[in-house]
């Protein structure tokens, strides 16, 4: 797929997903943007890609401040965008009884606030016929015990991203949303709890982790020409895991 002067924003693309979706989108030719909250995993990001097609932005997309400097970021640039990809997210697992108002704000202001605004404010920097893709779960359909808050916020972002799919059409940006399951990031192994690693792997019909490579992969997938008739479509990048482990 061929993104040659294409301009591309990631939100949480320091680590994990977001980082590999930012290499791929440059192999193929982009001009990446990505936001962290972290100017030091930024930096090794920076390093990591080590080139001059990558922009970084300290940039907490949790809250409309954070957003705000963002959405300076392109304005000063003078591009308009041609991908979205509203990926920063953050996940706590712990039972229902046991979940604090702490652990449910984070939550819902990244995975859900974040994602909503984020979209908002750069509304006005994406080129007709941009696309913008959401980064959600499997755990939006799964009922998987101790992600209550986690799985509540993937339900609601697609929500979000079918709706914004029909609101947007007339600009013809094209809206979608890609469903990890279980992946093997930074942030999943220290999110989950012990055993539950080799517990996902085995709900999976492949019996093994996703890697970041493959979910970007999909991303730019969705995010290309080749998806010109797509919209508001979940795709699961899951090995399985759906119909596996409900089998």
């Amino acid at each position: 797929m061929n993104f040659t002067n294409k301009n591309v924003v990631i939100t949480g693309g320091s680590t994990g997903i977001g980082l590999a979706t930012a290499k791929a989108f440059i192999d193929a030719g982009a001009n990446v943007w990505i936001t962290g909250r972290s100017a030091d995993n930024l930096q090794k990001a920076a390093e990591e890609i080590n080139s001059p097609k990558l922009t970084t932005v300290v940039s907490d997309t949790s809250n409309l401040a954070g957003i705000a400097v963002l959405e300076k970021a392109i304005a000063d640039s003078g591009n308009t965008l041609d991908v979205l990809f509203l990926n920063a997210g953050t996940f706590v697992f712990s039972p229902i009884g046991q979940t604090t108002e702490a652990d449910f704000d984070v939550q819902f202001n990244t995975n859900v606030k974040g994602a909503y605004f984020t979209l908002q404010k750069l509304l006005p920097h994406l080129a007709n016929a941009s696309a913008v893709v959401f980064n959600s779960s499997v755990v939006a359909t799964a009922s998987n015990a101790g992600a209550s808050v986690y799985s509540a916020t993937k339900g609601a972002l697609n929500k979000i991203a079918q709706i914004a799919a029909n609101e947007l059409a007339d600009r013809k940006i094209r809206v979608n949303i890609v469903s990890p399951g279980p992946t093997a990031t930074p942030g999943f192994d220290k999110a989950v709890p012990v055993g539950a690693k080799e517990m996902a792997t085995a709900a999976t019909a492949l019996q093994r982790m996703g890697n970041p490579d493959e979910i970007a992969k999909a991303v730019l997938f969705l995010a290309s020409d080749d998806a010109s008739f797509i919209t508001g479509t979940e795709l699961l990048v899951d090995g399985g895991y759906i119909n596996y482990a409900l089998k």
